[in-house]
């Protein structure tokens, strides 16, 4: 093993898989800058080796495959005013439309908290098996943030209005609700786990998608929805606008138990946050690709990276740990169209580049 392989990241050939390992168990296995930079030299390489059948991300430890990003690194660096953001983002999400046209099958192992960066590292692989402890999210919004890493991608796929409430709350996905969302592919127990990956390993050189998920076919339940999936007529009904204002207005007139759970959650989250967040959500609908979505999403990165909202949002969460951020402005009805009009401004080619 390399020194690479002995640290943050684990890369190597098992057999005929690449294996790709998130090595930071203590850290629920968040990714820095240099694990995504090694994870494309790790890619770089199972593409050249022609033994190499399938790729295989997994995550250390027995909480999750991946917390999200090294957010406490983003939020010192946004403190100084730094280029951090600047340069993560761009190369993360080159990775992750990368990771959507691998040529080869890839295979995500999305076991127990799959989060923000995690998702993007798993959500656009060509095989995404779940287990039944998948605790899939994306919290940005609580972050003064916006689900990005192709999230916005993602969460417009997903039917009916599920995506607009996954991404606005924040609320966690079982792994059949992620099925449903259009985040996964199969449910596989994760006690099951271990015997796949095996199977994986032994795969002839040049398998097809089609084998691969034959293969996995043969370790799932079935499952295609959860207990979110169950509310989406609800959902639909009370997410079906473009404007903040008006799913507040629908949330305040259903009074229903489900409405004021979710009044709640969203009363929390930044106002400036949801009303990007939101913006963002209903351009993706439109969009002709993953890559649109993460070009628009880099320029919105970068003014989310030098906001207040931003840093409030990580100081209550992660650094102070609170939960009680004050945001700027308050609420969804300061938000204006100048305030919102940077997150969306044009940015020039060769601020984000795919291959």
């Amino acid at each position: 093993m390399t020194a690479v392989e002995e640290g943050d990241l684990v890369a190597r050939v098992e057999g005929a898989a690449g294996i790709i390992r998130l090595n930071r168990p203590k850290a629920i296995n968040a990714v820095t800058l240099e694990m995504f930079r090694d994870i494309e030299k790790a890619l770089d390489r199972f593409e050249a080796d022609a033994n190499v059948g399938v790729i295989l991300l997994e995550g250390a430890g027995e909480r999750g495959l991946c917390a999200g990003g090294d957010i406490r690194t983003l939020w010192e660096s946004s403190k100084v005013k730094g280029d951090l953001g600047k340069i993560l983002w761009r190369e993360e999400y080159i990775l992750n439309a990368r990771i959507k046209k691998f040529p080869k099958p890839y295979v995500a192992f999305m076991d127990g908290i799959v989060m923000g960066g995690g998702v993007g590292l798993s959500a656009h692989a060509s095989h995404r098996v779940v287990t039944d402890r998948t605790k899939l999210a994306m919290p940005e919004v609580g972050l003064g943030f916006f689900p990005d890493v192709g999230g916005t991608y993602l969460l417009s796929h997903s039917p009916g209005e599920i995506g607009t409430y996954f991404g606005l709350t924040g609320q966690t996905m079982n792994g059949p609700d992620a099925i449903h969302a259009k985040f996964a592919d199969w449910v596989v127990p994760a006690s099951r786990l271990p015997e796949l990956r095996e199977a994986l390993t032994k795969v002839r050189p040049g398998a097809t998608a089609a084998e691969i998920g034959k293969l996995i076919d043969g370790f799932a339940t079935g499952e295609t929805a959860g207990p979110v999936a169950a509310k989406e007529p609800i959902i639909d009904a009370l997410f079906g606008f473009d404007r903040m204002e008006d799913i507040f207005a629908a949330l305040k007139r259903a009074g229903s138990e489900f409405a004021q759970a979710t009044l709640k959650t969203l009363n929390e989250k930044s106002p400036r946050g949801m009303v990007v967040t939101l913006k963002l959500l209903r351009l993706a609908r439109t969009a002709s690709s993953l890559e649109e979505c993460l070009v628009r999403e880099y320029r919105a990165a970068l003014e989310v990276f030098r906001s207040d909202d931003f840093r409030e949002g990580v100081r209550a969460a992660v650094i102070d740990k609170d939960r009680n951020p004050t945001w700027s402005p308050p609420g969804i009805e300061d938000v204006t169209p100048d305030m919102l009009a940077p997150y969306l401004a044009e940015i020039g080619t060769d601020e984000l580049k795919f291959n």
